[in-house]
């Protein structure tokens, strides 16, 4: 068995315990309290974190670990430039090897900032190789693409055995799901079908959905830039539903307990069905605002019972994978539309990142909080970072102050992954390696495909 002790200790579950211990066992929370009131030392070892915060380990419930090599990529564009330079650079200039880097280089960037669950979305499948790794928890959602209803058939039979490949690989840490990408992405028979295989196989589903207002001329006009884009393609483009949302709800998708990304553009309606049909909200505020999406109506969710995580996205769009600052970020956004009695608390910001995150993954029975019984998921950070003294409030320091600290310790399921703010066993070369990929992708942007690069009708691969 081994003790932490932490001059805080945050379970999100209950109040802060100052001067706190917390037991584990085979990877399991066995006891938590004030340290003068902890079961006797047997020969236990002994991790004395010191003058720190120990949380549960954050829950990073959207991201996309294939596009670390992206970051500050293509600063300044608007959503449709951005995203479809964004997807002919990964397609000419990454390939499965350097995905692979960048995934794994995701990961530690994550692990560095107390992250010890990742729901990573993507359509190589390194951010799964990179997870199982490492060690740490997640779900990699596969992506499948296919706006052109002909498409839909050899999409699907793809699709199944790319996720039967990586579901014979599954841990008790790392599982496999499916995302069908977004309604600019994919067509209406193929969101059936997804759906259609994601209950035949009790696969999770995750899915961009609600996010510009490009996406909602789409679908809810069948007009608008992706429109334009679909009808160059040869594709038949119509109004297909009132929202977004409406779309998955009449496809069957928000029945198969769909994690949806975003939902920036809904309305009370929309929110009433996300509720109604029990779907799960992975919010991303720095990224929304980073592309003009907007802000997500957070507290209107919320008020409707819909359990929300916290999202970084890629830091092709958001530029770090820091959850601290993500919850500040959700805070901040939140308070700043609401009115005066409605503001989002540091203790609700802070379950967003953890408890929150992992009642949207379906995971909140084994993570998000520090209780007896659950995996010792943990992320302790050093209070002297802040060096802005004194700390009275552990959570609003947590939320409010913490923002890009390092954390000086991090384990999952008991076993430590971050040691004295060191990532254990990192590869050394890892981000040259990355940064080469970077140099990689400057250099195709000055060519004439990556020139033309923003003329591409529509985006067909991830982002």
């Amino acid at each position: 068995m081994t003790r932490y002790h932490a001059r805080w200790i945050v379970p999100v579950s209950a109040a802060p315990i100052a001067h706190g211990t917390l037991l584990e066992r085979a990877g399991r929370i066995e006891w938590v309290g004030a340290r003068d009131e902890a079961p006797p030392d047997t020969q236990d070892d002994d991790v004395d974190l010191g003058d720190a915060i120990l949380l549960p380990g954050l829950v990073n419930a959207h991201c996309h670990l294939e596009l670390t090599a992206m970051r500050g990529f293509l600063d300044g564009l608007s959503f449709r430039e951005w995203i479809l330079r964004l997807t002919s650079a990964r397609r000419a200039a990454l390939d499965a090897a350097t995905l692979l880097d960048a995934a794994r280089l995701g990961v530690e960037e994550g692990l560095r900032v107390g992250v010890t669950t990742f729901a990573d979305t993507g359509d190589s499948g390194t951010g799964f190789d990179a997870m199982l790794e490492r060690g740490v928890r997640g779900i990699c959602y596969r992506e499948v693409f296919g706006p052109d209803p002909a498409q839909c058939e050899h999409a699907v039979a793809e699709l199944r055995e790319r996720y039967a490949r990586m579901r014979e690989r599954e841990t008790p840490l790392v599982r496999a799901g499916l995302s069908p990408h977004a309604p600019y992405t994919v067509s209406d028979p193929l969101y059936r079908a997804t759906a259609a295989l994601a209950r035949e196989l009790a696969a999770p589903v995750a899915v961009h959905i609600a996010e510009s207002e490009l996406e909602t001329e789409l679908v809810a006009r069948g007009a608008g830039a992706f429109a334009d884009g679909l009808r160059k393609r040869g594709i038949a483009v119509a109004p297909r539903a009132r929202s977004p949302i409406a779309l998955l709800d009449v496809l069957g998708v928000l029945a198969v307990d769909p994690l949806l990304i975003h939902c920036v553009r809904v309305d009370a309606a929309d929110i009433r069905a996300i509720a109604d049909r029990r779907c799960a909200v992975a919010h991303c505020p720095a990224s929304n605002a980073r592309l003009a999406h907007g802000v997500a109506p957070l507290a209107e969710l919320l008020a409707a019972g819909v359990d929300v995580g916290l999202g970084s996205d890629s830091v092709a769009s958001n530029d770090r994978m820091d959850l601290l600052d993500e919850a500040r970020q959700a805070l901040l956004f939140a308070t700043a539309r609401a009115r005066p009695s409605d503001h989002l608390t540091s203790a609700q910001a802070l379950a967003l990142a953890t408890l929150g995150g992992a009642r949207a993954l379906r995971l909140d029975g084994e993570i998000g909080s520090l209780q007896v019984g659950k995996a010792a998921d943990l992320a302790a950070f050093p209070l002297a970072a802040l060096g802005r003294g004194p700390t009275h409030d552990p959570i609003a320091a947590a939320v409010l102050a913490l923002a890009g600290t390092p954390a000086s310790f991090v384990a999952v399921a008991g076993r430590p992954l971050v040691r004295d703010g060191r990532v254990l066993d990192a590869d050394s070369s890892l981000a040259h390696r990355v940064q080469e990929s970077a140099d990689r992708l400057q250099a195709w942007l000055a060519t004439p495909d990556g020139a033309r690069a923003t003329t591409n009708p529509v985006p067909t691969t991830g982002r």
